[in-house]
């Protein structure tokens, strides 16, 4: 799965002792699986930095939430155990840990939602209303690595690693539209493809032909092979 870290600069290495404390699910590096929200952060972030913000990306190991031997917490929703979860990290004034997971998945409170968690903690809104208002909160997604053994989960793509991926992502539209064009079967489009000189080119990082959508890389293509 590819996850987005907003911050005010790139995270290269992760330490997770500079990890702030009284966070949603805890002390630890969070991601998410929406870069619009990344993005939202990285703009935030910069802007407190006096910098552009910039989003990270990685690679997550998503067999960690079922081997690897890894405590995992999940939660799938807005609900009342998510809510007593998060209340509980969010209360600063502890001095321990809340909880001894590697890794908790699952919405996250914003601002607003923030706002209301410490109302709701000074006995100034009822648990049932808190429940009552998450009902209509949008959709929002994070994963909190929590210690050392979680983070061999994360794999860091640089530059050069994304641009790989890009790449890699454009080869299915392309042989999926050869077989349609061609009336070929999936093995003959994938050796014509590989095999072609545009491939070549486009493997290659400083053509920047992957910056270019499918869809016109195609029409090389396609204008090779009828030649």
């Amino acid at each position: 799965m590819r996850v987005y870290h907003g911050s005010y600069k790139e995270i290269i290495e992760i330490d997770l002792s500079q990890c702030e404390i009284g966070k949603d699910f805890g002390q630890g590096f969070y991601v998410t699986n929406i870069k619009e929200q990344a993005q939202f952060w990285a703009k935030r972030k910069g802007l407190d930095n006096g910098t552009n913000g910039y989003v990270t990306e990685f690679d997550f190991n998503e067999n960690a939430f079922l081997h690897f031997d890894l405590k995992v917490l999940r939660f799938a929703e807005y609900n009342e155990n998510w809510l007593d979860f998060v209340a509980e990290n969010r209360n600063v004034t502890l001095q321990h840990p809340v909880h001894d997971y590697d890794i908790v998945e699952g919405p996250v409170a914003d601002d607003k939602i923030a706002t209301r968690i410490k109302k709701y903690l000074r006995g100034g809104i009822s648990k049932e209303q808190f429940l009552e208002e998450l009902k209509f909160i949008k959709h929002t997604h994070q994963i909190c690595f929590c210690t050392g053994r979680s983070l061999q989960m994360l794999d860091y793509v640089g530059k050069t690693k994304n641009i790989e991926y890009q790449i890699s992502e454009m080869g299915e539209p392309l042989i999926e539209q050869l077989i349609i064009d061609f009336n070929i079967d999936e093995e003959t489009a994938s050796d014509k493809f590989y095999s072609s000189n545009t491939f070549g080119k486009l493997a290659d990082p400083s053509t920047e032909l992957y910056k270019k959508s499918w869809q016109e890389i195609y029409e090389m293509l396609k204008l090779e092979l009828k030649k």
